[in-house]
């Protein structure tokens, strides 16, 4: 059953939320904000609650995204607020995610990047403060244009140490300050 339209919203608002005081207003991605800026990114909400219904969602998004010009919309934030809610389900979908972009020739062309409520990387503990850098409202499909990133990346010459400084940040905040972060006026 799909959500209501103000249920999208509310989950788009969310998301927006995340995004501005989070992977912006932290910097965990010096890139994000260019694209925000200029409102060129598009927000998706899935109604998928299984993988075929995320997978059949992410075709049609990977199309519309690549269809798309770039100056108008330049990445997609597919969001799946009913599905793959357990962070392992969620991990196993995104081989079949990969896949799906060789079956479609987009290899090279898109990327998908990985959020999670749960987020946990190999290795780590589930409380971690690390795992926080991926970690968003709802699980995402961030689907990008890899010439978008190759700018991106020509433009910021330390992209490498980007995964580093990120831990140094959630950890100099610490879970009260993620905390705080989140609860901020919407």
């Amino acid at each position: 059953m799909p959500l209501p339209a103000e249920s999208h919203q509310s989950v788009i608002a969310a998301t927006r939320h995340w995004l501005s005081e989070a992977v912006i207003g932290l910097n965990l991605c010096p890139f994000a904000k260019a694209v925000y800026v200029k409102g060129q990114i598009r927000y998706a909400v899935s109604d998928a609650q299984d993988l075929e219904g995320v997978l059949t969602d992410l075709e049609a998004e990977l199309q519309t995204l690549t269809a798309a010009d770039p100056a108008a919309v330049d990445t997609t934030l597919l969001i799946l607020p009913r599905a793959l809610g357990e962070f392992l389900d969620f991990n196993d979908c995104l081989y079949f995610a990969d896949r799906l972009l060789q079956q479609l020739r987009l290899e090279g062309i898109i990327q998908i990047a990985s959020f999670h409520p749960r987020y946990q990387f190999e290795g780590s503990e589930p409380d971690d403060i690390e795992n926080y850098t991926n970690r968003a409202p709802y699980p995402i499909l961030h689907l990008l244009r890899e010439d978008s990133i190759e700018r991106a990346v020509q433009a910021f010459p330390d992209a490498e140490d980007i995964y580093e400084r990120n831990q140094e940040t959630l950890r100099r905040i610490g879970l009260a300050g993620w905390d705080a972060l989140m609860k901020r006026e919407k």
